[in-house]
C-alpha cells in the first residue's frame, strides 16, 4: 500500500527510543529515519521496522529534515523527533487540517505530560522568539512547529535554506511571508526515552546554541 504521509524523524543517537515511536506509528504511514551521524545503532533499529534509512553526514537539525523530504515519496509530509517525546499518532488531526484544506501547514503545540519534561531554559528560549515572531510578522502560532504537516511538493518549494537550529523559525517565517494558513492543535509532550539525551533542551548550553541560530534567522529576515 502507497503511504498518503511519509514521517521524516532526524535522529542521531535514538537507538533506544525508535522501538517505542515505531510502535505507535498509524497505519499507512511509512517512515524515513534520517541518520544524522548517529554513534549508535540508530541506522539498524530503523530498518529492522521497515524504516527507509538516509543517511546525512551535514550536522544540523535543518540538514537532517532537507535530508529526510527530499527522499520522502508520499503527497504530504510530516516532521517530528524521534526521541520518544512526541506521539506519532498525533499527526493524525494535523494532516485532517492540510488535506482538508484548514491549513497549508498543520503545526503542533506542546504540551507537557508533567512538570520537568520541557526544561525552564529551553521553554523561555521558546517563547521569546515565538513572542518576538508574533510581534514582527503578525505569525499566528504558539510554538515552533515541533510537530508539523504540510503537502512535500509546497516545503520544498519554499527553499528553506537553514541547515541548523534555526530551520524551523526560517520555515515559518518564510511560510509566513508566501501566504501559507496555519493551524495548531495540542499534541502531548512525554519524557524522552531513557538513554537517550536532547541535543538542545538537554542543556544550558544546547539552548543556547539553538538560540544563536534563532537569532541569526532573525537577522537575516530583518526581524531583529
Amino acid at each position: 500500500m502507497t503511504a498518503t504521509c511519509d514521517l521524516v524523524l532526524p535522529c542521531r543517537d535514538e537507538a533506544a527510543a525508535l522501538p517505542g515511536v515505531f510502535a505507535l506509528v498509524p497505519d499507512g504511514m511509512h517512515v524515513v529515519v534520517v541518520d544524522n551521524g548517529s554513534t549508535d545503532d540508530t541506522a539498524e533499529v530503523a530498518r529492522a521496522h521497515g524504516a527507509t534509512v538516509v543517511h546525512e553526514a551535514t550536522p544540523g537539525y535543518g540538514a537532517a529534515v532537507h535530508a529526510g523530504v527530499e527522499a520522502a515519496t508520499a503527497e504530504y509530509v510530516a516532521v517530528l523527533d524521534g526521541d520518544g517525546s512526541m506521539d506519532p499518532r498525533d499527526v493524525l488531526p494535523l494532516l485532517d487540517d492540510v488535506r482538508s484544506g484548514r491549513a497549508t501547514m498543520a503545526c503542533g503545540r506542546r504540551r507537557p505530560s508533567r512538570p520537568g519534561v520541557w526544561p525552564w531554559h529551553a521553554r523561555a528560549g521558546n517563547a521569546a522568539v515565538l513572542a518576538w515572531l508574533r510581534r514582527s510578522t503578525g505569525l499566528p502560532v504558539r510554538d515552533i512547529a515541533p510537530m508539523r504537516v504540510c503537502r512535500r511538493q509546497d516545503l520544498l518549494d519554499l527553499g528553506v535554506l537553514d541547515r541548523r537550529f534555526g530551520y524551523p523559525v526560517e520555515l515559518l517565517v518564510r511560510a509566513q511571508r508566501a501566504g501559507w494558513t496555519f493551524t495548531e492543535r495540542d499534541i502531548t509532550y512525554h519524557p524522552r526515552a531513557e538513554g537517550t539525551r536532547s541535543k538542545v533542551s538537554g542543556s544550558v548550553t544546547g539552548t543556547l546554541r539553538a538560540g544563536r541560530d534563532f537569532a541569526a534567522v532573525l537577522a537575516q529576515y530583518g526581524l531583529r
